[in-house]
């Protein structure tokens, strides 16, 4: 990893110098590569953060206030259905 980053490195500053002219040129450029390197790190370094403890149960609350909240309505009388029953005379032990 050292190694490719010395190679990287060398080349950027053979290809900086072959560009820039001037010492502000070339101070302007090695600027532009630290900001784009910090926030390549930065941006690393956040994607490595272990997830926070309530993010998955959040994600389960918004995915079932998102279903359906009421059954859906099915016909009764459609063929293969059993017809419903109507209450009997003695309440049910369940």
């Amino acid at each position: 990893m050292a190694g490719i980053l010395a190679v990287l490195t060398g080349a950027w500053a053979y290809a900086l110098a072959l560009v820039a002219d001037r010492p502000a040129g070339l101070l302007a450029g090695a600027a532009v590569v630290a900001a784009l390197l910090l926030a390549t790190l930065l941006a690393l370094r956040v994607r490595a953060l272990p997830t926070p403890p309530g993010t998955r149960f959040a994600a389960a609350l918004r995915a079932r206030a998102r279903r359906r909240g009421v059954p859906r309505q099915v016909d009764p009388d459609a063929p293969g259905r059993p017809r419903p029953r109507a209450p009997g005379l003695h309440p049910s032990a369940a």
